[in-house]
């Protein structure tokens, strides 16, 4: 099973792939004419892709490859930075502003410290198209980023269920005190904890992607910002301080 999942990924790779829809998530130049586009792609997960000539002032990919900009990319290569061919706007989001479009730039670090390259997640695709939709359509920042960066742990992995202890496998009550270990997940409340203290009610809620609640928000807030920290090992994330200086997310 082992060996035909590695197969499987070096067939991936080395493939020429054809009208893959995806994002720019950053990008930075390379040679005197290039680009290293990091891009988010919806079958294939994150890749890292040169977009050769991009920087020169006729290319067709000079005002193509843009942030929060639904794409449909064609590559190939079988290195680990490969080669981007084609690259088409698709459209059907509306641009971010202000405030959105921080929280866009937000998403975008996010994916970029913790989504480990060529690590498919169609789900997670669809999830951060739906995000930059709800943001552009100014629904509630605090809610939406709340459900994403829940998402993206999932997706990663190191998510535990919120809504049962670990000790007993019992479900959280929602009148008690719980903390969540990052390594173990959730469980009662000590006297001598540090880590945040959250009702079991918000876990609950954000078990259910339920952030109606004023209480709920507040906590999970700074839950998400515990175990972030915690699984970025100390990386910085530059957006989220800017973040909370200017809206307190």
């Amino acid at each position: 099973m082992a060996d035909s999942s590695a197969r499987s990924r070096t067939a991936n790779v080395n493939s020429r792939i054809v009208a893959q829809p995806g994002f720019v998530l950053h990008s930075y130049p390379y040679k005197e004419t290039s680009l290293i586009i990091d891009l988010l792609s919806r079958d294939h997960g994150r890749i890292a892709l040169v977009a050769k000539g991009a920087k020169r002032p006729h290319s067709k990919l000079r005002g193509v490859l843009q942030t929060f900009q639904p794409l449909s990319v064609n590559w190939t290569g079988k290195a680990e930075v490969r080669t981007l061919t084609a690259a088409e706007w698709v459209g059907g989001l509306l641009p971010l502003e202000k405030s959105a479009l921080l929280c866009g730039f937000y998403l975008n670090e996010l994916l970029v410290k913790l989504l480990a390259r060529d690590d498919p997640h169609p789900e997670l695709f669809d999830h951060y198209v739906a995000t930059l939709n709800q943001l552009a359509h100014g629904e509630s920042p605090p809610i939406v980023l709340r459900q994403f960066e829940r998402a993206l742990l999932k997706a990663s992995g190191v998510a535990a269920d919120l809504a049962h202890c670990t000790a007993g496998g019992g479900l959280v009550e929602a009148d008690r005190i719980y903390v969540v270990d990052p390594e173990r997940g959730t469980r009662p409340a000590l006297a001598a904890d540090v880590w945040p203290r959250i009702n079991g009610q918000t876990l609950l809620d954000m078990e259910r992607e339920d952030y109606s609640d004023s209480t709920t928000q507040t906590q999970s807030k700074f839950l998400m910002r515990f175990l972030l920290a915690h699984y970025l090992g100390g990386v910085q994330l530059n957006t989220r301080q800017i973040l909370i200086d200017l809206m307190q997310l």
